[in-house]
């Protein structure tokens, strides 16, 4: 006898609001590519079912506490293969560039069109990563700047800056004193045009992933 397994890919959810968690839960019913596991109740549950499940995709609900969120994140182990989407009702763009930073692989409102949601979990899945149109763009002014005016150490300085590290912490990366970094922070913005550290990061953000189509 041959016994037919569900070839669709496992997706993990810790929501805050049973309503919204059967809503998705319709909707992967209706997807050739997902099919929805058991809900989980917390960080910590969520972290358990993916050591156990493997899920493909989990989505992980900004109302926990953006701090929590991020925390959670940050330790990677807990992660394995898994690609983590945070969504919420709302984002602003700073907040979905610190998630990002964090480690999650798609930052998504709860608001977004029925199709973005297949959408993110088709990028994230295939390791793209997604962040909604009007947050990405809500940022004006921060465009991508060219970077071969950047000496060797400038650029070294500014990736570790993408990546949300701290001036100490970029410091003790490439053995310089933190006074050396903000002279080279200094040389990177009058180069480049860009005010504060936020601008450096999301520039680099869009100078990565727009072009492969990060958004619905």
């Amino acid at each position: 006898m041959t016994f037919l397994t569900d070839q669709r890919l496992p997706v993990a959810v810790c929501d805050t609001q049973p309503v919204v968690v059967e809503g998705l839960r319709a909707l992967l019913a209706g997807s050739p590519g997902y099919r929805l596991l058991e809900p989980c109740r917390s960080l910590d549950s969520l972290a358990q079912t993916i050591v156990t499940l493997s899920p493909r995709a989990a989505m992980v609900d900004k109302a926990l506490g953006p701090v929590e969120v991020i925390d959670w994140l940050s330790r990677s182990a807990m992660r394995g293969n898994t690609s983590v989407i945070v969504w919420g009702a709302s984002f602003t763009e700073s907040e979905a560039l610190r998630f990002l930073q964090a480690g999650a692989r798609g930052v998504l409102r709860k608001t977004a069109k029925l199709d973005a949601l297949t959408g993110c979990l088709n990028a994230v899945c295939n390791g793209a990563t997604w962040m909604d149109d009007d947050i990405f763009h809500a940022a004006g002014g921060y465009g991508a700047f060219g970077r071969t005016e950047l000496t060797a150490r400038e650029q070294q300085v500014l990736e570790l800056v993408e990546q949300g590290l701290r001036n100490k912490d970029i410091a003790r990366e490439l053995g310089i004193r933190p006074g050396t970094v903000k002279i080279h922070l200094k040389h990177i913005f009058e180069k480049s045009g860009v005010r504060g550290r936020f601008g450096l990061a999301l520039s680099g953000f869009r100078e990565r992933y727009a072009p492969e189509g990060l958004t619905a």
